[in-house]
């Protein structure tokens, strides 16, 4: 992960009204938006490129909500504003913040899940010659703490890797780029690109999504009072949020990624295009079931799955109830497809 640790006139507000109406969009309401914050787990970014959209061409509007994005970073906790009632919406990192809230009985529940496949990558030089997860093996990983306890685990169950192969992850890629018997763990849409730009060649890339570590990932999560409360609300954030990933993914996505830079201003266009093509390359936002679903599409069967392995692995204990930490109630019924292009 690269980290930097109007008032119109009248007949316009018809015609804009039936505009929106023609383009599919939930029209906004005649009263007040309503006010919807909405944190994010890091800085702003292309991984963010969706929400950044939905804001930035009026879509957030159209479904009648005046959304205002509260960015992560290294010394900031959005979900713990989120619990605290600071926020309204939040978005997690994956599958593993939804079984961790059931665990500790943290009153949230994940609506919607915008990335059917983890971006979790691990690069390796071209001369290591890993084509598969199984080659990684003789290699030593470098791992973040974080990464240890989640995902490696589960790459100790099911592939049979070794801690005596791993050492700390400090997002820092020079200790890789030196050494062609190291391979670095990071994000699709990210570190690849600045490992080239740094050192010249272009890493292989092996995103453990697709041998089977099926977490879903940035996933968009709120209280569950929330939930039960204000549930057109829930909903109409949910279906905007989605319909502006469909127009960051395939559209115009010049404003969302003007928002982006005026926020985070080592985000370049060069990167942005990067992250979304890797994005869409790699199937991290619309793939599996969001083909026929919709983006942010979630299952049951998947869930389980997931948690199952997750038990196997000892990274999450088996006697919690899973099912509490998210709900279908807002998601697969195919919004916005209809913007994916059809070629």
């Amino acid at each position: 992960m690269i980290r930097a640790f109007l008032p119109r006139a009248l007949t316009t507000g018809l015609l804009a009204a039936v505009l929106g109406f023609a383009a599919g969009f939930v029209p906004a309401r005649a009263e007040t938006l309503d006010k919807v914050s909405f944190g994010t787990n890091w800085v702003a970014e292309g991984e963010h490129g969706g929400f950044f959209q939905a804001v930035a061409d009026g879509t957030y509007k159209k479904y009648g909500l005046d959304v205002t994005i509260v960015p992560g970073g290294p010394n900031e906790n959005n979900r713990m504003l989120l619990i605290a009632g600071k926020l309204d919406f939040f978005m997690s990192a994956n599958s593993l913040q939804t079984f961790d809230a059931v665990t500790n009985n943290v009153p949230l529940v994940a609506v919607a899940a915008m990335f059917q496949k983890d971006p979790q990558v691990f690069l390796s030089h071209p001369e290591a010659k890993v084509s598969k997860i199984e080659d990684l093996k003789p290699l030593t990983l470098l791992v973040s703490k974080e990464g240890i306890v989640t995902y490696f685990q589960w790459m100790k169950s099911r592939y049979g890797f070794s801690e005596s192969k791993v050492k700390p992850y400090t997002f820092n890629a020079q200790p890789f780029i030196v050494n062609k018997d190291v391979a670095m763990e990071g994000y699709v849409s990210s570190e690849p690109y600045a490992v080239e730009k740094a050192a010249a060649f272009k890493p292989n890339v092996l995103l453990i999504a697709d041998y089977g570590f099926n977490a879903y990932s940035t996933l968009i999560e709120t209280r569950r009072d929330l939930v039960d409360k204000k549930p057109d609300l829930v909903q109409r954030f949910v279906d905007a949020s989605i319909v502006g990933w469909y127009h960051y993914l395939y559209g115009d996505n010049s404003a969302g990624n003007a928002m982006i830079k005026k926020l985070n201003p080592d985000m370049t266009d060069e990167l942005l295009a990067y992250s979304v093509a890797a994005m869409k390359e790699h199937g991290i936002v619309d793939s599996g079931d969001a083909i026929k679903n919709g983006i942010g599409a979630m299952t049951d069967e998947r869930m389980a799955d997931f948690f199952e392995k997750m038990v196997s692995a000892g990274v999450v204990k088996s006697n919690i109830d899973y099912r509490q930490g998210y709900t279908l109630r807002f998601v697969n019924k195919a919004v916005g497809v209809e913007f994916r292009p059809k070629n």
